[in-house]
């Protein structure tokens, strides 16, 4: 609930750069383990895991709610000085789109958020155990890792947000599966103390994971109506959760099963692959805005 507001603020603020301007507001949800992981260790040490709850759980509504105050949209028709979009128009200069439900790049951008965040949320989930069971780290080391690929999670919001902005969804899109791709094929091939291979596979799966919660976001709103950006993006973003149902779930089985974590890399390698070549076809390109000022006619048309 907490995500979804931020976004749409900064997004309003930044209509000419909204994909970094997303990318550098989800930035701390990607970052903030670096601050809290201690803390909460410390607090589970002193007072134990129910009283830290409830502490982190004070902490946190405090500081939302007195940050939450300096959360202001901008005055109704505002937009960044010799910024003018282009958008599609009718014949009596209403813009056109379809409502979101009714069109193919919405099932397509939802399946490609639920493959980024199947990939990533399943790494985070079997990090530690893979770094063990795979590479054979020691229960700490593997633990410590993950301020390393935290640092990755963060950098890859306003990196793909930027990219995003700077050319297009689709393009975003295949740029974020080809990494995973090549970690998967990384882990596939991984054996024992091959711990460099362990450390850029997984980066690689944070970094897109990172990135897809700027793209997903910077997508809905350069494809769909911006006035309906609120409730649309809480739709596209239960591909969010279905990822981490299936790729929890889906991990598990597979450890199971086949008695490792390393055939698990195989789907995560299939599904990136089979996302590079549908976004081909399913995702639309973002249409872009203009930075040019409005010529006279224009300034006459408007008026």
């Amino acid at each position: 609930m907490a995500y979804g507001v931020p976004l749409a603020i900064s997004a309003k603020w930044f209509p000419d750069k909204k994909g970094l301007a997303v990318g550098l507001t989800v930035i701390g949800f990607g970052l903030f383990p670096l601050v809290t992981a201690p803390i909460a260790k410390q607090l589970i040490n002193a007072y134990g895991v129910q009283p830290t709850f409830i502490i982190l759980g004070i902490a946190f509504t405090a500081i939302i709610l007195v940050i939450s105050t300096t959360l202001k949209a901008p005055p109704t028709g505002w937009k960044p000085a010799g910024w003018n979009p282009l958008e599609s128009v009718t014949a009596n200069g209403l813009v056109q789109r379809k409502p979101m439900l009714q069109t193919q790049t919405f099932y397509g951008l939802w399946l490609y958020y639920t493959i980024g965040s199947f990939v990533g949320l399943s790494a985070i989930g079997i990090t530690s155990s893979a770094a063990q069971e795979i590479i054979g780290l020691d229960a700490n080391t593997a633990a410590n890792t993950l301020s390393l690929f935290a640092i990755f999670n963060g950098a890859g919001r306003p990196f793909f947000g930027w990219l995003t902005d700077r050319t297009s969804s689709k393009i975003a899109t295949i740029v974020s599966f080809v990494p995973i791709v090549i970690g998967s094929i990384m882990m596939l091939n991984a054996r024992q103390g091959e711990v460099p291979t362990y450390l850029v596979a997984f980066s690689i799966f944070f970094f897109c994971l990172g990135g897809w919660l700027a793209i997903a976001p910077n997508s809905t709103l350069s494809l769909f109506r911006a006035e309906d950006y609120a409730k649309n993006y809480g739709i596209v973003f239960t591909a969010y959760g279905a990822g981490a149902l299936a790729g929890t779930l889906i991990a598990g089985r597979i450890r199971d099963f086949f008695g490792s974590y390393t055939a698990f890399f195989y789907p995560t390698a299939g599904l990136a692959m089979v996302g590079i070549v549908l976004a081909v076809f399913m995702l639309k390109r973002t249409l872009k805005a203009a930075s040019v000022p409005e010529t006279p006619a224009e300034l006459t048309h408007r008026n």
